[in-house]
């Protein structure tokens, strides 16, 4: 049978397919169930939940802080890039994409590839970052002039520890200082610097600005695993900007017409997924940028995610109660793939769900977690874990459900530590103001 959270409980952690609850968060009970194995306790993070408007609409805040960057030069990406883009983009905006904007998956939070850094939307315009490495205990908050209507965000693979964050008007880049090792600034990046520390070893600094055109908001990334490249794209474009790092210099993009609802970079780099609002998406190869177009007749895109050989991604619509794999035939850059359903039929039956809403696969490929819309009062607000296998075609078994803290909270958002080497991590925002990180232990069949 699945775990199920009992009502006035929160969920700790997996110890073998079983979801260990307690009465309340206690990091002396983390430390008693997964502490032990781990030999460290990811305490819950608080923050102001309210802040954050359901609607994306802008609220007020304050502050300064700042950021770095790192990169590689290379011509040769954007050169083939440009020659697929010798028209300059036309802006085409379409007023419903943003009464359909809450109902994206948007990467609100995001784990450093190779340490227990994890950052998260805290506030329109704000970013909290923790780094579980540090003995301090506090969070920084990052936050300057230039970052406004914060939509997703995402650690740079591969570029030291350095932080992408997308908003109105461009990409904020911030990157970890410490002493007597500064981040630099990129050569020719013209910057208001302001720093905030809150009693952490590092200092994070903004060391670049990726500007969009008129002043577009960015509401999608996406980082190429090799940290070169960064995709964005904005749900009043039609197009997305593939941008050099190094050079700050991007390169549009365009297929169809309708605003981009999301953007992700296979685990291996050689395939590309754009998804838009009118329910069409497109599947890339990386090395000529040759597309394939795809469309729905569930909807419009709100969650996927790739799994961790490149090979497949897993799609979730709007209007459909299951998923989909999109499984590739042959070896890149061949473009031949198959749309699969994967049912999860307890979402239906057991939590009398209307659908899916967000979707993450863990870095091995064995956990998925999924938010549903709606259900039973009893099921409302929970994450549903399924157990994933990959031979030859995805099938899923549900282990159970996490309960986060406080009444009628629900997950915000959601992600997997790509490479944590104990087992799966997941973390989730929940509407109450915490976020909080669950390792879901198993021993491998």
């Amino acid at each position: 049978m699945p775990s199920f959270p009992p009502p006035d409980s929160v969920t700790i952690c997996e110890i073998n397919r079983d979801l260990i609850t307690a009465e309340s968060l206690s990091d002396d009970r983390a430390h008693d169930t997964y502490g032990k194995i781990l030999g460290m306790v990811f305490s819950p993070i608080s923050f102001q939940a309210d802040l954050l408007s359901p609607t994306g609409e802008k609220q007020e805040t304050h502050d300064q802080g700042r950021p770095h960057g790192e990169g590689t030069e290379s011509y040769g990406l954007l050169k083939t890039l440009q020659s697929f883009a010798s028209d300059y983009i036309s802006r085409i905006f379409h007023p419903n994409h943003v009464n359909l904007l809450p109902e994206v998956d948007f990467k609100g939070v995001s784990w450093h590839q190779h340490k227990h850094i994890i950052a998260f939307i805290s506030g329109p315009d704000q970013v909290t970052v923790r780094d579980y490495e540090d003995s301090a205990k506090d969070a920084c908050i990052l936050t300057c002039e230039s970052q406004r209507d914060v939509k997703v965000l995402e650690f740079r693979p591969n570029g030291g520890k350095s932080l992408s964050v997308a908003c109105k008007g461009g990409i904020c880049i911030w990157a970890a200082s410490y002493p007597g090792n500064a981040a630099s600034v990129r050569s020719g990046a013209a910057l208001s610097l302001g720093t905030l520390s809150r009693g952490s070893g590092a200092r994070w600094t903004l060391v670049d600005f990726l500007q969009s055109d008129n002043e577009e908001q960015i509401s999608a990334l996406s980082w190429s695993p090799d940290g070169r490249y960064l995709a964005s794209g904005s749900y009043e474009s039609s197009s997305f900007t593939i941008w050099d790092a190094a050079q700050g210099v991007g390169t549009p993009i365009r297929r169809g017409l309708g605003g981009i609802s999301m953007l992700r970079w296979s685990p291996t780099g050689d395939y590309f997924f754009s998804a838009k609002f009118d329910g069409t998406f497109y599947l890339w190869e990386t090395n000529t940028w040759t597309s394939e177009p795809w469309s729905s007749t569930n909807g419009f895109i709100t969650g996927a995610t790739w799994d961790p050989d490149g090979r497949m991604i897993l799609i979730a619509f709007s209007g459909s109660p299951t998923l989909a794999s999109v499984h590739f035939a042959s070896k890149p850059p061949s473009l031949d793939a198959h749309l699969l359903p994967v049912d999860l039929p307890e979402i239906i039956s057991l939590t009398g769900s209307q659908g899916i809403e967000k979707v993450a696969w863990d870095g091995s490929g064995e956990r998925l977690a999924i938010s549903y819309k709606g259900g039973y009062d009893a099921y409302k607000g929970l994450i549903a874990v399924y157990d994933a296998r990959r031979t030859p075609l995805i099938s899923a078994s549900l282990i159970g459900f996490i309960r986060g803290p406080g009444d009628s909270t629900k997950p915000i958002a959601f992600s997997f530590h790509s490479k944590f080497r104990q087992g799966p991590l997941l973390s989730v925002c929940w509407s109450s103001g915490f976020c909080c990180t669950y390792p879901l232990l198993f021993h491998s069949s």
